[in-house]
């Protein structure tokens, strides 16, 4: 690597870009290829949660228009990559590309922590709180986050960002070595881009998993849906985000030469293009949020995909699934020494039936604690099991109330 002295707005270095050619730009192809249509798929699901009024559907939804604004700098990128990293453009839409990137990750770590956070108190306190997770404190908060972040990257718009390189071509977004006005930036980045929001998840995470394993009241496939959700949300944010931000500390603190920078370059780059899977794992999320997602999934690929491999499709003997619903939340709260449940919205497979023999009939009667379950009566018929009510009316819903204590 040769070292020229220069002055202005300059590459002080003489750097190899073969990176950029060979990787990025397949890594670019595959992710909009992918990432477009599946934050479109998000987005929808974001609007339906939105509608049932549910206020994780304002996180996921910022968060899909996030990772769509990054997708949208892509093709101008994928150009300048193209073009042996030669800028064309005004100057301009290279600070808005930069500041697009940039956005993308620190708002999507925001929103990671608000996913987090929000499910850590709807677990951990269901009963406490009820005001942050209402609808207005989730639109609040996510208008919070995107003023921050712009006001940051208003930053980036008072400085050049076309630097010239050996090969006198227009580098954008790129200096080396750091410039002096960045260090302070890189160090806000890491601090609280990073390393606050690193802690948020890791607490909240803890408790989550502790309060569900405690819990007696969820059923295990609700716990296993919240496992993943949190699971998903901190791997993300681990894979995705914290090479970046060990690298670039590593360069504010270490870079002042070229020669460090010969070694540096190629793994900071990597860690720079792993930011960009965030666009592709983030809709993924949703697959444990809503239950329509994922048959929507699952109609819209995976099952095409069984069909054609199996090449034929068996007709009139699918046995029907157990009946699930969009959400489910279960609250608990210790009264009187006793360990009570209420079950908001669950249904369940009927697993234990006594049959009387003389009626044809079949009742479930459960007991849990101090909870009793009204029994339902399964009428068997040569055609199916239908679930009835008192009423004779068709109900598989179960009804809980409180037996033995008084307020």
């Amino acid at each position: 690597m040769a070292f020229t002295m220069t002055e202005g707005n300059v590459i002080n270095c003489t750097i190899s870009h073969e990176i950029h050619q060979y990787l990025f730009s397949s890594v670019y192809i595959l992710i909009l290829l992918i990432g477009v249509p599946s934050n479109l798929y998000s987005l929808y699901h974001a609007a339906v949660q939105l509608k049932q009024k549910n206020e994780l559907g304002v996180y996921l939804m910022n968060l899909t228009v996030s990772d769509l604004l990054y997708l949208a700098s892509l093709p101008l990128w994928l150009q300048y990559i193209f073009q042996d990293d030669d800028w064309r453009h005004r100057e301009w839409l290279c600070q808005l590309c930069g500041f697009l990137l940039y956005e993308n990750i620190y708002i999507s770590i925001g929103f990671l922590c608000c996913i987090s956070l929000d499910r850590y108190l709807a677990v951990v306190h269901p009963l406490r709180f009820t005001s942050l997770r209402s609808m207005n404190a989730a639109w609040l908060v996510s208008g919070i986050i995107w003023l921050k972040e712009i006001a940051v990257g208003v930053v980036f718009f008072h400085h050049k960002e076309l630097s010239q390189d050996w090969k006198n071509q227009s580098v954008c977004f790129e200096h080396y070595p750091m410039k002096r006005w960045e260090y302070p930036i890189n160090y806000y980045r890491f601090t609280i881009g990073f390393m606050f929001p690193l802690a948020i998840l890791s607490i909240s995470y803890l408790c989550i998993l502790r309060a569900v394993d405690r819990s007696t009241g969820t059923q295990p496939d609700q716990k296993t849906r919240i496992r993943q959700l949190v699971s998903s949300t901190i791997l993300i944010f681990l894979v995705c985000f914290s090479p970046y931000h060990i690298f670039l500390l590593a360069r504010t603190l270490l870079e002042r030469e070229c020669n460090f920078i010969t070694v540096i370059f190629n793994y900071y780059h990597l860690s720079l293009l792993l930011t960009s899977l965030n666009c592709v794992a983030d809709p993924a999320l949703y697959c444990f949020v809503s239950e329509s997602a994922r048959r929507g999934l699952y109609r819209a690929i995976f099952k095409p995909v069984a069909r054609i491999l199996c090449c034929c499709c068996r007709r009139g003997n699918a046995s029907p699934s157990n009946p699930t619903t969009g959400s489910h939340e279960v609250a608990t709260n210790k009264k009187y020494g006793h360990q009570t449940v209420t079950l908001l919205t669950h249904t369940i497979t009927l697993n234990y039936i006594k049959t009387d023999t003389l009626r044809k009939n079949s009742n479930l009667i459960t007991q849990l604690d101090d909870k009793t379950i009204i029994p339902l009566s399964v009428q068997n018929t040569s055609q199916s099991d239908k679930c009835v009510d008192s009423d004779e009316k068709l109900s598989c819903m179960i009804a809980m109330k409180e037996h033995g204590i008084e307020d």
